[in-house]
């Protein structure tokens, strides 16, 4: 389980299963816990106003500059 942090603020975003090695490029809907976030359009911003990704349907394309991670990536 990730827990993704805003770069500016350090505020929660998202709960995150990760699962497989690798950076975190894009996360995928049916796999967030815990939404933190806020929706704007297809823009996915923290509460301090960083746009943290881009909603693509079924996943959020994430800015890499804009978010921090913590914890660990399930193996394969």
């Amino acid at each position: 389980m990730l827990v993704i942090k805003c770069a500016k603020c350090k505020a929660k975003i998202f709960k995150y299963q990760k699962i497989g090695k690798g950076r975190v490029l894009h996360c995928w809907k049916n796999r967030i816990v815990k939404d933190y976030s806020v929706h704007h359009n297809n823009k996915i911003e923290c509460q301090c106003g960083n746009v943290i990704g881009v909603d693509a349907g079924r996943s959020i394309k994430m800015r890499r500059t804009s978010f921090t991670h913590t914890g660990t990536k399930i193996a394969k």
